[in-house]
Order: C-alpha cells, then structure tokens, then sequence
C-alpha cells in the first residue's frame, strides 16, 4: 500500500458503473468460478484499492481484469488496473487518458507476462462474442513520450531476460494463464512456419477470417516464453512473438478493433527488442504509424515515425528504410504537404534501389516488393490529390505500375490499387476509366473481409457524387451502396 489512490481503477471503476459492494461480490464470484473458492473480499477491502493504492494478491489482479474485461467490452489487463506490483501503482505519466492509461512500457522481463494476459483476455471477448473497440487510441505523441528511452536502451537479451540456475526456469505467473512447457529447435521452426501459413492468409483474405487463431498462437506463445531457453532458442522465440503480435495487430486493425491493435503493436516492438531485434521493433511502430494515418491522425503518426526510425539502429537494410519513408510520405501527404511527400518518396526510392540483396531480407519484409512500393506511391499521391488535384496524375501513373506487378495473390493489396485508381480517376475528370477500375475493386471484395477495403471504397464512393447523371456512375454508386456492410454505411469518415 503507497498511501495514493490507484486513478487507473479509480477511472476504470467508474465507467464499470458498479457500487464497492457489487465489485466485491463480482470478485468472490468470479474467484470461485476461477477454481479460487476460499477467496473472501468486502466493501473494506475495494475501498482500500481504489483510495489507498494497495494491491490485492494474487488471483484478485487477474479476477478483476476478466470481470472489467467483460463489463467494459474490450481487453483491461491487471496493468491497466494499475495493479501490477512491478513500478508505481496507480499513476499515470503525462498524455495518458482515462479510456487508455499509459501502460505501453513495463520493466523488462515483463513482456512475455504482458502477452500472455492480453491475448487471453482478447480470446475471452472473442468467445463472449464482445466487441472490444470502446477503447480510446493513446496519442501518437504519448507513444513516443514513454517509450523513447526503453526503445533507446541496450537490448541485450542477457539484460532483459530474467536469470536462474535451472536453465528451465519459467515465471510463475505463467502458470496461472497457460501450462507451458520448454520447446526446442523443430518446435520454434514450425512455429515460424505457421506465422508465414498466417501472414499469406491475412493478405490474400484479409484479418477478419484468422485473427482469433493468431492470438491464440500469440498466447501459446508467451507461455512458451516463461520458461528460460538457450540463448539462441530464445531470440527466435521473441522473433516469433513479435510476428504474431504485428499479425495480431495488423488483423484487429483490419477489422476495426483500434485500441486492440495499437496494444498489440507495442506488444510487438518490446517482443522484438527483448529478441535484440531494433529493426523489427522499428518496423512493428511503422504499423501503429500508418493506423493514425488511417485514422485521419496523420501529425501523430510523424510522431511515431520518428521513433521508429530512431528506435530501430543502424542495421536496418535499404529496402526497410524505403518502407519507413512510404509510410511517412503517406502521413504527409494527408497534411497536404506536397513537397515534403515528394522528397520523402524520392528516398524511398533511392533505398529502394540501394539495396543490392546480398543480404536476405528478413521474413517480416519480404512481402514489401517493387510493387508495393508502387502501391505506397500511388496512395500518397491519391491522398494528396484530396488538396493538389493535379497530383491524380502520378496516382494514376503508380497505381498501374502496381496492378501490373500484382501476380500473388495478395488480394487486399490488389484491391487498395484498384480504388487508388479509381479515386485518382474521378479526381481527375475521367469517370470512365474511374467505373472500370471501381467495378474491378467491388468485384473483388466480396471474399476478403478487410473493414479497411470497405473504408477505402466508401471514400472512393465520396468522389462518384460529382458524377451521380453520368450514365454508368448513377448505377455504381447504387451497387456500391448496396453493397457496403451496414455497420460501414453509416460510420465515420477514415482517410485513405
């Protein structure tokens, strides 16, 4: 006990909406249910976590954040509760928020217990059938605030990983979440298989369709992690949790769910760095960047970008950096800043040239091809033809090069060029060659069950009303409309 109140359970307390004594009997019946039936709480004792800081022993932290889970919709980690022991109980730094506190840095050794209970109280939303987006995203800048110095700290393994005689030693608390056990080479070898069997599905349909088995996997994964492997065993396995993690981000970006993919993004960059992998980590920011770019927050996601590229070392290849730099011409040109889009996109390609291969790309970048730089091009472009009409032209210009490189079965890729296309098209006074390319998206969407392909096409579908009499735009913009899920219809703007 520190005396303070705890405002983390204080501000979660009071969305929950329960009175003292309905929290204490939630929590003894719930402990029960959890296999904990000695476990006694009274009005007393909740009093003294909220307005005196103390923490209740274990199972109270992990009772409270399944109970907070289900009543509040969406993923509230003992964290978030700010019932953790590890650090100061309770505060918040600078630029947290009441939906979202600022728990996107803990010690190390931390990281593969973070995992474990957030995928766990994810897969718990997935079986109760909850949404788990009433969250609110943390800034951009606070991001970048907390997790400045951890990312700029030596990631040695040796210093992070917590140490013991028996090789095998695992932390406790993984026991609670998941019985794990040590594994060996062939185990991590298929376990890296099945992160590329994931990533292949996510970007030929989409997020929506596995997300639930990558988390999963990501929960294994952790529980996995408890144990202490050989060095080398171990950074692959932290290579592995920072690859679903991005996944698992990437998939719960693609369906909607924000808040859920910023944690996991974060999850991700400290799994990389507890690996010794700053490119990685640098490359998992990279995604929380674009998110804001998506979500119209596109001077945050600068914010991130900085960090990324700072944060991710001196060993970066080429081709990585031209990556980084797509994303960051992206944000500014969402800003209408023209010039500096274009200096930024003639680096990317530049790098992109630079990189001569003679250093294979690590598995996280190998879908990151000459079209998909394309690709990147022609969406900044696009983006900055909302402010300069003249910059169509070149969306046009990139937005083919892309289609015509678009050979393995990355649909949701292929579908983001058709509507860059079709978008650049109507900005660009040609509603004809705008219809083909607008059909081709619609025609291909129906399987694929990214939210963000219907977010793209509903802005595309912003630019047909200038065309509503125009012979064949009259009956697209019926089909699109018809089309669009209902859920989509009716939702708020998202920049493209």
């Amino acid at each position: 006990m520190n005396g303070q109140p705890n405002s983390r359970l204080a501000d979660l307390f009071g969305l929950a909406g329960w009175s003292k004594g309905e929290l204490a009997r939630l929590v003894n019946r719930q402990a029960a249910a959890m296999g904990h039936p000695q476990l006694a709480t009274d009005t007393s004792r909740v009093r003294r976590w909220i307005d005196m800081g103390e923490i209740p022993r274990d199972p109270v932290p992990r009772v409270m954040a399944a109970l907070f889970t289900e009543r509040l919709g969406r993923v509230v980690t003992m964290e978030d509760l700010g019932l953790v022991r590890h650090g100061r109980a309770g505060k918040r730094q600078s630029g947290g928020t009441v939906d979202h506190p600022d728990d996107v840095s803990w010690a190390p050794g931390r990281t593969a217990a973070v995992l474990t209970e957030f995928t766990g109280m994810d897969l718990m939303l997935n079986r109760r059938g909850l949404v788990g987006a009433s969250a609110a995203l943390a800034a951009g800048s606070a991001l970048t605030s907390a997790m400045y110095d951890w990312l700029h700290t030596d990631p040695a393994l040796a210093a992070d990983a917590p140490r013991s005689d028996d090789p095998l030693h695992a932390d406790p608390a993984g026991f609670d979440r998941y019985e794990a056990a040590p594994i060996g080479a062939q185990e991590i070898e298929e376990l890296e298989r099945s992160v590329e069997v994931f990533r292949a599905w996510d970007a030929a349909r989409g997020g929506g369709l596995q997300r639930k088995a990558v988390v999963g996997q990501l929960n294994e994964v952790g529980g996995i992690l408890s144990y202490r492997h050989p060095d080398h065993l171990q950074r692959r396995l932290w290579g592995v949790a920072a690859n679903l993690a991005v996944l698992a981000g990437w998939m719960s970006h693609d369906v909607g769910l924000e808040p859920t993919a910023q944690k996991y993004f974060v999850i991700a960059a400290h799994a990389a760095r507890e690996g010794g992998d700053l490119p990685r980590a640098g490359e998992a920011l990279s995604r929380a960047a674009r998110q804001m770019v998506h979500l119209g927050r596109p001077d945050e996601a600068l914010d991130l970008m900085k960090l990324a590229r700072s944060g991710a070392g001196d060993r970066v290849l080429p081709r990585t950096q031209a990556m980084l730099h797509t994303i960051e011409a992206w944000a500014q040109a969402s800003m209408g800043k023209g010039q500096a889009m274009r200096r930024t996109l003639g680096r990317a390609e530049d790098l992109f040239v630079a990189d001569r291969g003679d250093v294979p790309p690590p598995s996280w970048m190998l879908n990151f091809k000459e079209e998909d730089l394309y690709g990147m091009q022609a969406l900044a472009y696009r983006t900055l033809a909302e402010h300069d009409p003249s910059a169509a032209v070149h969306a046009q210009y990139y937005a083919g090069k892309a289609l015509a490189l678009r050979v393995d079965g990355r649909q949701r890729s292929k579908i983001f060029d058709y509507l860059s296309m079709a978008s650049a098209c109507f900005i660009a006074d040609d509603p004809d060659q705008a219809d083909r390319y607008a059909r081709l998206a619609l025609a291909a969407m129906g399987s694929n069950s990214s939210h963000r392909t219907w977010d793209r096409l509903r802005e595309m579908y912003r630019l047909t009303s200038a065309y509503s009499t125009h012979a064949q735009i009259g009956p697209l913009r019926e089909e699109i409309r018809l089309a669009l899920p209902k859920q989509v219809r009716g939702a708020g703007s998202a920049r493209t």
